[in-house]
């Protein structure tokens, strides 16, 4: 196997650098103790951690986002290992164009997303409801666990699956006791992407929430407007710790290799 050369390892190193520098600058910036946003030096305090913890909109619209983003995940899975299924395994008419059709949210830009959902709850009467933010947000993320469920499917040897066929199993059985079990970590990893893109989605979030359901993102993005304090940098830097955190917790539990790329 040809080894990267000399140049190839320190231009990855500079991109690496390149994408890694703004979140370090931003959790070290999260531990100044002053009142703007500069870099500590020698002292470093919590005190920005502490006042995030006690703005009630910054709470209130943590809980919102995070029911929000275990909702949507939880939905856009349902709704995806059942149509990755079809997609893979059988031959629908059309399937390119439906394929397509799910996978469109990665391409459309989110802005126009956005519009067309704030003009489509103002027909249904749907605005300010919690319940039609989900679909929205269900939407936009069921994508990232179609691709890691088709690709769990696509690299999945039926030898086990028809074994079990030929000794008199159901569907429903193989399916629960055979091929459930096998595309879990792509199931897994998919609702874990979501869960996290769901999370941090603020352009379409911006066109449909309500005053009572504002989530973390769109709070962020308000606050900035007004004040830019350290204590945004404390929030972005709790973002990326939760986000650094589930991360490694799935790379623990099934490693992300194996979901990702589908090493085994």
């Amino acid at each position: 196997m040809q080894k990267n050369g000399p140049l190839a390892l320190i231009f990855n190193a500079l991109v690496i650098i390149f994408m890694l520098a703004p979140l370090v600058v931003v959790c070290l910036v999260a531990f100044t103790p002053a009142e703007t946003l500069t870099l500590p030096t020698t002292n470093f305090s919590l005190r920005w951690f502490e006042q995030v913890l006690h703005h009630a909109d910054f709470v209130q619209s943590f809980w919102n986002s995070l029911g929000l983003a275990v909702a949507a995940a939880s939905i856009s899975t349902a709704l995806a290992v059942p149509a990755a299924i079809a997609l893979v395994r059988y031959e629908i008419p059309g399937r390119g164009a439906l394929q397509a059709l799910f996978l469109s949210p990665l391409i459309i830009p989110h802005l126009v997303l956005g519009v067309a959902m704030l003009r489509m709850f103002s027909l249904v009467g749907g605005q300010g409801s919690f319940g039609w933010l989900i679909f929205a947000h269900a939407l936009v993320v069921m994508p990232y666990t179609m691709r890691l469920v088709m690709a769990a499917l696509i690299g999945f040897d039926r030898s086990a699956e028809q074994a079990a066929y030929s000794l008199g199993a159901s569907n429903a059985t193989v399916f629960k006791r055979i091929t459930l079990p096998m595309i879990l970590p792509g199931i897994t990893g998919g609702w874990l992407l979501a869960f996290i893109n769901s999370f941090d989605e603020l352009t379409m979030s911006i066109f449909v929430v309500s005053p009572s359901t504002v989530t973390l993102p769109v709070r962020m993005y308000m606050y900035a407007t007004e004040s830019l304090d350290p204590m945004m940098a404390a929030v972005s830097a709790l973002i990326v710790f939760i986000t650094l955190g589930l991360m490694l917790l799935l790379d623990k539990v099934y490693g992300l290799d194996r979901i990702l790329i589908g090493k085994h």
